[in-house]
């Protein structure tokens, strides 16, 4: 690692971080995560395993008027067996709450994914690195640093041309989310850019993103860790990895979304909770799952596999998902009057769809995630939306 342009190294420490649950200490340094221990014990499958480690929406936050920070990192980036490796992931250094530069980290592990349905993998070890900014303002600001929301990150080190010291309480609500790979960031151009930060920046809010690629399956070590989470916001975006994994039957939903519910309420009688149903994806709008990979000329889309006949002895889809999400969320409101649904609809439907088709049919490209948080942001926190500001 080239430190000559470095003066003074710091340790990280898991009080210089935000967004995160948990942190590990590793042979390299601190690993955050996304769930808490307790709830890794009982992840069932490598999906999530792998999708709570990958730090999306977690940050460095520190004050300092450092002109050149180097961040020492070992990232582990994903690839497909067949498939070029994505471009390294971003590092969005952010000066005063404005993206001021981004940075990579080379090399790294690298875990190989041998089967997409079951997402086994193989892990090939790699050398740290150091994802290095410059050319920064030369005075005393407030710096963040959003970690690749797509790469497992142990935080090792930072390295400054001058002190650095923990970052301010910003004052800010702070806004729990849960959701699937749309909201961990799936097509996003950098970890800024994923539509909960978008929206978390336009509503000024603090962001805490349980978004978990293929994983938001209501699952009780969730509801249990969003119950332990101290929050201001808590929104929960249900039903299209339901769908999509075919996980369960509408006899088997209600029960389970009461129950995600009432654990949440446990420790939050009272917090603005928002039910969000999924946005439109065609594919699965009135087609049960399981959703396959189809690959054509190289390109990966996704294709529903269930029968719309089955509908009828209680195969889920997003229609149906979102009635019952309605309706039960219209049940509970008469009794919790901080209980909330949104029709995800209104964050991305047929309109959208038809300027900002979803390039694999069912995750959002920049654009749209774009388009997301500005709906979310107007229907969550503007007006009388739910999150809205409350003057006393």
């Amino acid at each position: 690692m080239n430190t000559r342009h470095y003066t003074i190294t710091t340790p990280v420490t898991a009080d210089m971080l935000r967004g995160h649950l948990d942190v590990e200490a590793t042979a390299h340094g601190l690993l955050p995560h996304r769930l808490p221990a307790r709830a890794r014990q009982q992840i069932p499958d490598n999906q999530l395993a792998v999708a709570e480690a990958q730090p999306s929406g977690v940050r460095l936050v520190f004050r300092t008027r450092a002109t050149t920070i180097g961040l020492d990192t070992l990232p582990t980036k994903r690839v497909y067996r067949g498939f070029p490796a994505p471009a390294d992931g971003l590092y969005d250094l952010l000066v005063d709450g404005r993206l001021a530069a981004q940075a990579t980290v080379a090399g790294g592990n690298v875990r190989t994914i041998t089967d997409m349905v079951t997402q086994c993998s193989e892990l090939s070890q790699g050398p740290a690195g150091t994802a290095r900014f410059t050319d920064l303002p030369a005075r005393d600001k407030d710096v963040e640093i959003w970690l690749p929301h797509t790469e497992t990150t142990e935080l090792i080190a930072l390295r400054t041309d001058a002190p650095i010291e923990p970052g301010p309480d910003s004052g800010r609500r702070v806004w729990l989310h849960h959701g699937s790979s749309i909201s961990h960031g799936s097509n996003a151009a950098h970890p800024t850019a994923i539509w909960p930060a978008l929206a978390a920046a336009q509503g000024e809010v603090e962001l805490i993103n349980l978004g978990f690629g293929g994983s938001a399956l209501l699952d009780p070590f969730t509801a249990r860790a969003m119950r332990d989470t101290p929050a201001d916001l808590i929104s929960l975006k249900i039903g299209i990895n339901v769908v999509n994994t075919d996980a369960m039957r509408l006899r088997a939903l209600a029960p389970a979304v009461h129950g995600f519910l009432d654990t949440i309420r446990e420790g939050h009688p009272t917090t603005p909770l928002l039910v969000v149903s999924p946005i439109l994806c065609p594919v699965q709008e009135d087609t049960p799952g399981p959703l396959a990979p189809e690959f054509d000329g190289g390109t990966l889309r996704f294709k529903a596999t269930g029968d719309p006949a089955e509908r009828a002895a209680g195969r889920l889809t997003l229609n149906v998902i979102r009635d019952e999400l309605a309706r039960i969320v219209e049940q509970r409101a008469a009794d919790d009057p901080n209980l909330h649904y949104l029709d995800g609809r209104g964050l991305y439907g047929e309109t959208d769809y038809a300027e900002l088709p979803l390039p694999d049919e069912v995750h959002p490209d920049p654009a749209g995630h774009r388009r997301i948080a500005e709906n979310f942001a107007r229907l969550a926190f503007g007006g009388d939306g739910p999150f809205a500001a409350r003057t006393s």
